[in-house]
């Protein structure tokens, strides 16, 4: 089996995780932390584009584990994390991460906010290495292995 064709497979696993999971994630700071990963992914090359951000956005609005929170609400928290990054990407990815570590008193919204990292990343059919590297990163934040995630 093709590496990319391993890839889709596990990021189509990892979303039929999250659904299976779905009424266990609702907390504020699992909403957080995926609107920070989301902004964090759409940006994992130092730049906001507006038609990455754009697809990102989309995606947020019709995934069905995040239809737990008012779309308006995680569109704004998703802009602010990108504001964020895109003002100073360094400065922005400390703050983001930090967000994103909210999830890590509770393993289980931990693992998701990583799976939707790795779902968003995919999405556009190329989940590169700058996206590879931020979702690492974010596992480390979590006190998450990335091997468990096959970062």
């Amino acid at each position: 089996m093709a590496l990319w064709d391993r890839f889709k497979e596990s990021a189509s696993q990892m979303q039929t995780q999250l659904t299976a999971k779905k009424n266990d994630l609702k907390s504020g700071a699992f909403r957080d932390a995926s609107m920070a990963m989301c902004a964090l992914v759409a940006a994992a090359d130092g730049t906001v584009d507006s038609s990455e951000r754009q697809r990102v956005a989309q995606l947020i609005a019709t995934n069905d584990v995040l239809r737990n929170f008012p779309a308006d609400d995680l569109h704004h928290r998703f802009e602010d994390n990108l504001n964020r990054l895109a003002a100073d990407f360094a400065l922005g990815k400390v703050s983001v991460l930090q967000e994103i570590a909210k999830a890590k008193k509770k393993p289980a919204e931990a693992r998701a906010v990583v799976q939707i990292g790795i779902v968003i990343g995919g999405a556009d059919g190329d989940f590169d290495k700058d996206e590879q590297a931020v979702v690492r990163e974010a596992c480390y934040a979590l006190d998450l292995p990335p091997h468990e995630f096959d970062l």
